[in-house]
């Protein structure tokens, strides 16, 4: 068989580079998003027992980064911040109100629209942005489903089986259980429930093999199947598939057999210092009363030591994360089944991590690692280094920008005055060479903490966006820096110290680490109102 010389080349380039140098069709992405993941995933050792081999596998086949942060350790500021590619100190959108709302977001395309706009077919389900908004998607069959939840026949309960006052908290944070544990045997319309937060769904449970699926299954399943579509559907557009799954987000309801892996006799707790939380401020600025700070003392509370507690806790979050993880591998399984597998990114990460009882405290929401760090895999076929692993500091805040530089896209994505350009950097050099250091970005990852929640001192209307307002973190290969909004500061040496237990910021020896850092913030400030006026 003859070869034309264009032919001669393509063969000689790698995937997706081929493809471009024959004018074929442009990659394809599959976005997956998990709820509340911290970096409790296998090849990231946040926790030795960790089950995550379908995470692993696609890390194998791409680049983890190991030093990845989100910019607001917390749900909805932190995925409408990557998803729109716009720091959250930029937009002022630190909260639970709605992302669309905040004029620079407004005018700013989001990442779905940004494909939309350049030709591909855009579809998602599940729990993507916090606040959904269907005009930024062309197909969007599921909103986001917390459930199952434990149902007393009248409303969603915490499940019956975690001790008080635990189970007060509620049907979402103070639950977890294996799903053959039946709330209420299953009589009288009592059971397990699907989530909508208007209504009820029952959800079947005959026995783990004979039952509905949840939530993150189905969508899981829709994932795999509308990749089957596209492979027949041959209409020559590529496509932009994202899937958000909810767990480890509580409550934390898994099948049996994934607690089963992770046996209460034999479970490692984190290590976790006595009295680590002496040298940190954060109960300077928050109530006792913040959700971190109570879910850890009313865990406590609630069994007859604090470490009984988080082992069980502990052994629902590692089920959900393994469960999750099975999740992972139907979506990735089915782009590998397909025609597509040579041409289609794949990315994961999470939206915020989780403190798992460090410094007292166990929820988000804090300036710390546990609740900052996150995975972030890109599996770019014939660009990213299969099983390379990048030490660069990152953010969530570079996705935008990498997946328009790695599928060619065009326009602006500025779409009214209003409007700010991408905040992020494509991260293709750490991608050719995750070994690298040098790059277009910055040597530091920022994250704010939003001050107005459960504060000492409460912020008026104007103030809870101000940026000035907040607690910053920062982290750099060596250090986090944080301060928050009452002066006080905390400063950790990663490189002596990788558990963040000695606060170092009153050390004279560190004085000018820490003035390095004060500069950073300052110009971090500044760019923030930069972009607002």
């Amino acid at each position: 068989m003859k070869h034309s010389p264009m032919l001669t080349v393509v063969l000689l380039l790698t995937p997706l580079a081929a493809l471009h140098a024959a004018g074929l069709k442009r990659p394809n992405v599959v976005l997956i998003v998990c709820d509340d993941l911290n970096d409790y995933v296998a090849h990231l050792g946040g926790h030795p027992q960790a089950r995550t081999p379908h995470m692993d596998a696609l890390a194998q086949g791409g680049v983890s980064f190991r030093r990845s942060y989100c910019q607001d350790p917390i749900c909805a500021p932190s995925r409408a911040s990557f998803l729109t590619g716009i720091y959250p100190f930029r937009s002022g959108d630190f909260t639970f109100r709605p992302w669309f709302e905040f004029p620079i977001l407004q005018n700013s395309r989001t990442l779905m629209e940004h494909f939309r706009a350049n030709g591909y077919h855009v579809v998602g389900s599940g729990k993507l942005m916090h606040h959904h908004r269907q005009s930024d998607w062309d197909e969007y069959p599921y909103k986001a489903d917390y459930g199952p939840f434990a149902y007393d026949g009248k409303d969603r309960v915490g499940h019956p089986s975690v001790p008080e006052p635990y189970r007060s908290i509620g049907p979402v944070d103070g639950s977890f259980a294996p799903l053959s544990d039946v709330p209420f045997g299953g009589r009288d319309g009592r059971g397990w429930i699907y989530g909508a937060w208007g209504k009820v769904k029952p959800m079947r449970y005959v026995n783990d093999d004979d039952r509905d699926p949840t939530p993150d299954e189905r969508n899981a399943h829709w994932a795999a199947e509308r990749i089957g579509q596209f492979a027949r559907e041959k209409d020559g557009k590529p496509f932009f598939l994202a899937v958000g799954f909810i767990r480890p987000h509580t409550p934390l309801y898994a099948p049996k057999k994934y607690f089963d892996l992770f046996p209460l006799k034999s479970l490692q707790l984190p290590v976790i210092k006595p009295g680590d939380a002496a040298d940190t401020h954060y109960r300077d600025v928050f109530s006792d009363e913040i959700k971190g700070l109570r879910y850890y003392r009313t865990l406590g509370q609630s069994y007859p030591t604090v470490e009984d507690g988080l082992k069980a806790f502990l052994q629902a979050y590692l089920a959900c994360v393994a469960a999750v993880d099975d999740c992972v591998g139907t979506v990735v399984d089915a782009i590998d089944r397909s025609p597509f597998k040579d041409n289609t990114i794949v990315v994961l990460t999470a939206d915020n991590g989780w403190n798992m009882g460090q410094k007292e405290y166990l929820f988000k929401n804090s300036p710390w690692e546990e609740s900052c760090r996150v995975p972030l895999i890109v599996r770019a076929p014939g660009v990213a280094k299969a099983g390379g692993v990048a030490e660069h500091p990152v953010g969530l805040i570079d996705i935008y920008p990498t997946l328009v530089d790695l599928c060619g896209l065009k326009g602006d994505t500025v779409k009214g005055p209003a409007g700010r350009p991408l905040d992020g950097h494509s991260l293709r050099p750490l991608l050719a060479d995750p070994k690298t250091m040098k790059w277009d970005g910055p040597e530091d990852v920022p994250s704010t903490v939003f001050a107005g929640e459960a504060a000492k001192t409460k912020l008026g209307a104007g103030e809870q966006q101000n940026p000035a307002k907040q607690h910053w973190s920062i982290r750099t290969i060596r250090w986090r820096y944080v301060r928050y909004n009452n002066g006080r500061e905390e400063l950790y040496d990663h490189d002596a110290d990788p558990h963040e237990w000695t606060n170092l910021a009153d050390r004279p020896q560190c004085a000018g680490v820490l003035e390095s850092f004060r500069t950073q913030l300052a110009a971090w400030m500044r760019k923030s109102q930069d972009s607002r006026n």
